[in-house]
């Protein structure tokens, strides 16, 4: 597993624990938006840890750390991730994973295996604007429409969320996306930031705080739990 990057300490990537984050290499999608470019892009990947270095680091946070927050990139892109995770979980600590939905078996895998105990997955848009979001001429809703079927059904603990981007959402936008899907437990809309690091920010811009607020409340009549986060 591809592994280029690790912060020794976050209080925000796993809600309510203090946790680490590990950051795996590649990804799938071009999202426009996407903050973490260096992290998409081939030609940037490094190599900054390896999984040596993070288990040895791990192992002197036992006792100290409550869990493993793994992101992207999309790592579940990585077919060994499942050897990574065990290891993680056998020295007590819980996982929370990021993903973008479009690797249902492995998914489904790592949750039954009980390798994973929180899911955080994004929903980028409505269905019929998935391709133009996530950076690709033509876009197969199948593995994202069953990874989202499998969290509705309530086998790991899960949250959805979508990154907010003047340009690409609107209202109706987010309204076709809340209906798909209708009956989840966690929502977030994310406030998009222009780290500087961006993928490809052309045309793309943020919604202030009060528009934020007002999306989310027109999404509540559809997903009561929507919350706003990072504004």
């Amino acid at each position: 597993m591809l592994i280029s990057g690790l912060q020794k300490l976050t209080l925000l990537d796993y809600p309510g624990k203090v946790a680490c984050t590990v950051f795996t290499g590649g990804c799938n999608f071009r999202c426009p938006f996407c903050h973490n470019a260096s992290l998409v892009l081939p030609e940037e990947l490094s190599h900054d840890s390896s999984e040596t270095q993070v288990l040895s680091f791990l192992k002197k946070r036992v006792g100290v750390l409550d869990g493993v927050a793994v992101t992207g990139g999309e790592p579940l892109l990585h077919p060994d991730i499942g050897d990574f995770l065990w290891e993680v979980k056998a020295m007590g600590f819980l996982v929370k994973l990021d993903t973008n939905g479009s690797f249902p078996e492995r998914l489904i895998t790592l949750v039954e295996a009980g390798l994973v105990d929180r899911v955080a997955m994004d929903i980028k848009n409505a269905p019929a604007l998935y391709a133009k979001t996530v950076g690709l001429a033509r876009f197969d809703l199948t593995g994202v429409t069953a990874s989202k079927a499998f969290l509705l059904s309530g086998p790991v603990d899960y949250e959805f969320r979508t990154t907010v981007v003047r340009g690409l959402h609107t209202r109706e936008s987010l309204l076709e996306a809340a209906e798909w899907i209708r009956g989840a437990k966690e929502y977030y809309l994310q406030q998009y930031k222009d780290s500087g690091a961006i993928l490809d920010s052309t045309g793309l811009g943020a919604f202030d705080e009060h528009e934020m607020h007002r999306l989310a409340d027109a999404v509540r009549d559809i997903v009561p739990c929507v919350q706003v986060r990072g504004v």
